[in-house]
C-alpha cells in the first residue's frame, strides 16, 4: 500500500513538472485597464507545445496559440469601445481568469521625483483630494524601483482601483491627469502605469546600447556621478522598469524629468533618444507629452537649469508627436518639488485632449500651449519676435524686463519690450546692430509673458 502511495505522489510530481502552469506577467491581472479600440498583445509562458485558449467576455471570441520551444506564447486580441467590467479566461493545462477588467485609455507616467510625488508627500490640498479619490473607473499600476543589467521579462506590481488609500501613494500628476480626462471623455476608464525614480538622470531610462552607440550620449553619461539614492548607469531602470511592459498597449506617455540632468548641454539629444527608443520597443509612435522643469536655483551656475529648459523646448521641433507643458508660473524657485501638482496634471490632460482626443473632447479652446518662440527678424536696431500660440499675448505686469539683445560680440543687454499684433518688439540703446535675442534667461526667472489662456511663454535663446 505504501508503495502505491509513493508511486502516486511521484507520478503527480513528474506530471506537474511536465505540465507547467500557464503564467502571465504581472502587468496582466485583475482590475487592469486595456487600451480601447485596439489590437492588444497578451503574452505569457507555458510548456512548449502547450495549446493556449483565450476567451474575452466582451465578445466571447476564442483565440488559440501554441507555446513555442522557449515556453513562450503571445496573442493579439481586439478590444471594443470603452466599457466593463469584463473577464478574460486563459486556459492551458490550467486556467487563469482575469476579473474586473476595464477597456479604456492607458497612459504611462514616468520620470523622476516630480512625477513620482504623491498626495502623501504634502502636495497642495492633498488631504482634501485624497478624501474624494474613490473612482473605480481610474486604475493604478505602480512599478517598484528595480534595476537590472539586462532586459527583464517581468516585474512586481498589481492593478488597483483609485481609492483614498491607493491614490495617496500614487503619482499625483497622473491622478489629476486621469481625473481631467474622465471629465471630458465622459465614461471612458483610465489606466495609469507609474514607473518613476526620484533623483535619476534620463540615461538610466534609455536602453544601454543606445547610449553606448552614440558618442555624444556616451560622453555625457560618463559625467554622471554616483549617487546614494539611485543608479546612474545607462539602461539600469529601463531594463527592469520599462522593458518588461513594452508590449503592453498604451495611448501615450507622460514624462517629468530633467532636474537630474541639469548641467547637460545635450539634454534635447538625450530625451530625443529616449523617446525614439521607447517607440521602437513598443513598435508604436505614441504621443509623448512632457513637463518643462521649473525655474529653480541650481548651484552656482546661473544658467544650468535654464539650458535644460531650453533643450526641452527644442525637442518639440525635433521629435514628432511631442508636447510640453510649462510650470514657471506655478513653480516655487526655492523648492525643486513644486507642490501644485493639480495644475500640471490638468495641463497635461488638456494637451492630450487637444492633440490625442480632439474629436471626443469638449475643450472650449484649443489654446493649450504657452507661447513658444517661432522666429525673429531685425529691422535696423529693432527686433521683432514671433511666437506660436501667441493669441492674446500680454505681459503679466504690463511691462517686461526679461528680454535681452546682443550684437555680434555676444554680450547681452536688457531690451525694452512692447507688444504689437501678438509680436514682441525689442530695442536696446546699448545694442545698435542686434543679432541675438534671449528671454527669461536665468535659472530662477519665471516668465512674465502670457497668452490669452494665461499660459506662460517658454524661455529661449537664439544665437
Amino acid at each position: 500500500m505504501k508503495n502505491n502511495i509513493f508511486k502516486f505522489v511521484f507520478f503527480l510530481l513528474i506530471s506537474s513538472t511536465m505540465m507547467a502552469n500557464v503564467t502571465l506577467p504581472n502587468i496582466f491581472g485583475d482590475n487592469m485597464v486595456l487600451q480601447r479600440n485596439a489590437e492588444v498583445k497578451i503574452w505569457g509562458w507555458a510548456s512548449p507545445k502547450e495549446e493556449i485558449k483565450l476567451v474575452s467576455s466582451w465578445n466571447n471570441q476564442e483565440y488559440k496559440v501554441v507555446a513555442n520551444n522557449q515556453a513562450q506564447w503571445e496573442l493579439h486580441i481586439k478590444t471594443p469601445e470603452a466599457g466593463g467590467p469584463f473577464t478574460i479566461s486563459i486556459k492551458g493545462y490550467n486556467e487563469v481568469v482575469l476579473k474586473n477588467i476595464l477597456i479604456g485609455e492607458v497612459w504611462l507616467c514616468t520620470g523622476q521625483s516630480n512625477m513620482e510625488m504623491s498626495a502623501s508627500w504634502g502636495i497642495d490640498n492633498g488631504e482634501e483630494e485624497m478624501k474624494n479619490a474613490a473612482n473605480p473607473n481610474i486604475r493604478f499600476f505602480t512599478v517598484p524601483k528595480l534595476t537590472a543589467t539586462t532586459p527583464q521579462n517581468n516585474l512586481l506590481g498589481n492593478w488597483v482601483e483609485s481609492t483614498p488609500e491607493t491614490m495617496k501613494n500614487f503619482s499625483a500628476i497622473g491622478y489629476f491627469f486621469a481625473k481631467r480626462l474622465r471629465e471630458d471623455l465622459k465614461n471612458v476608464p483610465i489606466g495609469l502605469i507609474s514607473s518613476n525614480w526620484g533623483g535619476t538622470p534620463a540615461e538610466i531610462w534609455i536602453p544601454e546600447e543606445v547610449v553606448q552607440n552614440d558618442p555624444v550620449l556616451l560622453e555625457n553619461a560618463k559625467k554622471l556621478n554616483e549617487q546614494e539614492y539611485g543608479p546612474r548607469q545607462p539602461g539600469r531602470a529601463y531594463n527592469a522598469m520599462i522593458y518588461p511592459i513594452t508590449g503592453f498597449k498604451i495611448a501615450g506617455t507622460l514624462w517629468y524629468q530633467g532636474e537630474s540632468n541639469v548641467g547637460s548641454l545635450v539634454y534635447n539629444k538625450t530625451l530625443s533618444a529616449l523617446i525614439t527608443s521607447w517607440r521602437k520597443a513598443w513598435q508604436d509612435e505614441f504621443p509623448f507629452y512632457f513637463v518643462q522643469i521649473a525655474p529653480y536655483k541650481t548651484g552656482s551656475n546661473n544658467f544650468s537649469n535654464v539650458i535644460v529648459r531650453n533643450s526641452q523646448r527644442k525637442i518639440l521641433k525635433e521629435v514628432p508627436k511631442t508636447g510640453m507643458v510649462l510650470t514657471s508660473d506655478i513653480s516655487d524657485t526655492i523648492d525643486i518639488h513644486p507642490k501644485n501638482k493639480k495644475d500640471v496634471g490638468i495641463r497635461l490632460a488638456n494637451l492630450a485632449l487637444a492633440e490625442t482626443y480632439p474629436e471626443a473632447s469638449g475643450l472650449k479652446s484649443n489654446l493649450v500651449n504657452g507661447p513658444l518662440f517661432k522666429d525673429f527678424k531685425v529691422e535696423k536696431n529693432k527686433v521683432i519676435v514671433s511666437f506660436d500660440y501667441a493669441e492674446g499675448l500680454h505681459f503679466k505686469n504690463k511691462i517686461s524686463n526679461q528680454f535681452e539683445l546682443a550684437g555680434a560680440d555676444g554680450i547681452f543687454f536688457p531690451a525694452e519690450a512692447s507688444i504689437k499684433n501678438n509680436q514682441v518688439i525689442l530695442v536696446s540703446k546699448k545694442v545698435e546692430n542686434p543679432v541675438k535675442v534671449r528671454f527669461a534667461w536665468g535659472n530662477t526667472i519665471q516668465s512674465d509673458l502670457f497668452n490669452k489662456a494665461n499660459l506662460p511663454a517658454s524661455c529661449f535663446i537664439v544665437e
